[in-house]
């Protein structure tokens, strides 16, 4: 199990270094087409769709290009079985500070993030 954990843990890696790096490609290949994106926004459930969050995400600075400093960590994985995975993980891209709770799936291609629902701070 834990080489399998290891495979969970590579693709969040990516998933962090992609969006430092606000590569839409690598989250695409980190992210099932399928998924989506979930958060509250004054108290409404909010939802994006894989194909439009990377439409945005190839339109915005990155926060590497802008030198933005980087912190991101998986806080916890749960494995119910060889093929789920529950991960909480903390990044930022200042000034929003996340909280990000991802739900990966392992298929005939590998592990994929199949949803993302969050949480932000704003800071200075």
């Amino acid at each position: 199990m834990s080489a399998d954990r290891s495979t969970v843990e590579a693709v969040v890696q990516g998933y962090f270094d992609a969006l430092y790096e606000g590569d839409a490609d690598k989250l695409g290949a980190v992210f099932h087409p399928t998924a989506d994106l979930r958060w509250v926004e004054n108290g409404e459930l909010k939802i994006l769709t894989v194909p439009d969050w990377l439409a945005w995400v190839r339109k915005r600075p990155s926060a590497k290009g802008e030198g933005k400093p980087r912190e991101d960590f998986i806080v916890t994985i749960d494995r119910s079985d060889d093929k789920t995975a529950f991960i909480k993980v903390r990044c930022q891209l200042p000034p929003r500070y996340f909280t990000d709770y991802l739900v990966a799936m392992k298929l005939n291609d590998g592990w994929q993030i199949v949803s993302k629902s969050y949480r932000y701070d704003l800071r200075d």
